[in-house]
């Protein structure tokens, strides 16, 4: 029976501006349950209060071990789809497509982690509008951050609790709150939520700096990448060439960083990521750090298909697979990567130069540009393979080999396999030495997740009927 009207997830986190006692390399201290008329009075308030708000971004959610931070919900995609699996982790669920269920802790973090963000940033734009004494140069660029993050956390729900808007465009999708959250609100649809996530990201851009603290901080070139994901998922290939080029200007290719480990910012290609020092360990909850490398006290819980392996070339600097325990390719367990160091101080990376690039040059031949598009493509793959030869392809198959570029290239950081499924309503099935041989076929409901039941529960404008053709 439901008995409150706040949502849940709002009850269980309080609307004060939650952070964190320590301050972390070079940023402003996080603010911890400050006041807001102390935190919006400066500059230097709004961003220790930012500053929270990515610290929380990269701890663990939850007290127990199923709901992580925003590198969880990448690292549960991933193991959804083909090249990569596990065993024994807290994403064999995941990966058995066994989690989705409304009580299910995956499907609560799901929800609630993107929500508690989105609420962080609503108390940041109502507090920084109504603040004084900030300059306006200096609100505009504070204010594209908090923009920015809302639009970011909406389109994770997005992509986590629905469809591909092609296949129903007015298909119930999570509430859109625009303040800070005091009372529950029915479902938007589909449609609604991405018209959303489309304002936040522009108006977010138009404000923007390329100027920040540090790469944890968004600034212009984050909220392109930003954007550039959103038009491509919705097959706005214009707009996401111009928005991929702006995002990765500045930032180089540097084909020798492949091999030292994805655990600092600081490389060339990272555009944005979540910086961590050893005094603020996330224990062993660290994906994919933890998970994927075999060689370092942690999970030991990350394997590769072998069907993928066999993608690459020798010469390819991708190539960080080998045997750790078994030689026999057909044995599930047979390869492991070595592409991530974990150590409790390990940055975790969330957008490269490089994936800028395959946007841009997707949306280039989708647009019909092949020979652009191709020149793109074989920029990267030269800067990775000395060996790579332009391979000539041209229409379906210059897509075609895009599209396995990007697994290639950005294999268990993004879940782009899974995200492509969805937005190309293609489908995945499992090849090669998987455990766990399963088919989804386009749009199969295993794709999103059901409603979780708490908000069920509390929402007085939800039911469980929502859930009808999700289980």
């Amino acid at each position: 029976m439901k008995t409150n009207r706040i949502l849940l997830l709002f009850t269980l986190f309080s609307l004060l501006l939650v952070g964190c006692e320590e301050s972390y390399l070079e940023d402003p201290a996080p603010t911890s349950s400050v006041n807001s008329s102390v935190v919006f009075s400066s500059k230097a308030g709004v961003e220790a209060f930012i500053s929270g708000i990515h610290r929380r971004a990269r701890s663990q959610f939850y007290t127990n071990t199923h709901g992580g931070g925003l590198y969880s919900m990448y690292y549960a995609r991933d193991m959804k789809a083909n090249d990569l699996l596990t065993d024994q982790t807290w994403y064999l669920w995941d990966y058995d497509h066994t989690y989705r269920a409304p009580t299910y802790t995956r499907v609560r973090f799901s929800w609630e982690f993107p929500y508690y963000m989105i609420n962080q940033a609503n108390i940041g734009i109502k507090g920084l509008s109504e603040a004084s004494g900030i300059s306006d140069v200096d609100k505009d660029a504070l204010m594209a951050q908090f923009l920015g993050l809302r639009g970011f956390y909406y389109f994770q729900l997005a992509l986590e609790f629905n469809h591909h808007p092609s296949y129903d465009a007015n298909a119930d999708a999570p509430p859109i709150y625009t303040e800070p959250a005091t009372e529950s609100k029915p479902t938007s649809t589909i449609t609604e939520l991405f018209t959303q996530i489309k304002s936040d990201l522009t108006q977010a851009s138009s404000l923007a700096s390329t100027s920040r603290i540090n790469k944890t901080y968004l600034n212009k070139n984050v909220i392109e990448g930003f954007k550039a994901r959103v038009h491509l998922y919705l097959g706005e290939y214009a707009e996401a060439q111009t928005s991929a080029a702006a995002a990765r200007t500045g930032y180089s290719l540097n084909g020798s960083e492949y091999g030292l480990g994805f655990d600092d910012i600081e490389i060339d290609e990272a555009i944005w990521g979540l910086s961590q020092s050893e005094d603020q360990s996330n224990y062993y909850y660290m994906a994919p750090h933890a998970f994927a490398d075999h060689a370092a006290n942690g999970y030991y819980g990350t394997f590769v298909n072998d069907d993928f392996v066999n993608l690459f070339s020798s010469t390819d600097v991708r190539n960080t697979f080998y045997h750790q325990y078994s030689t026999n390719t057909a044995a599930w367990f047979a390869w492991v990567m070595g592409k991530y160091n974990f150590t409790f101080s390990s940055d975790m990376i969330m957008m490269r130069s490089a994936e800028m690039m395959l946007i841009e040059a997707e949306a280039k031949a989708r647009q019909g540009d092949d020979t652009a598009a191709a020149t793109l493509l074989y920029t990267l793959q030269a800067e990775r393979d000395p060996s790579a030869v332009a391979s000539g392809n041209t229409g379906a198959s210059l897509l075609e080999e895009l599209m396995v570029e990007r697994r290639k290239e950005l294999y268990c950081e993004i879940g782009v396999e899974w995200f492509d499924a969805k937005r190309t309503r293609s489908g995945i099935s499992r090849t090669g030495n998987h455990r766990v041989f399963l088919d989804l076929d386009p749009d199969d409901k295993r794709f999103i997740l059901c409603f979780p039941q708490t908000e069920i529960d509390a929402n007085e404008f939800m039911d469980d009927s929502l859930n009808a053709d999700r289980l």
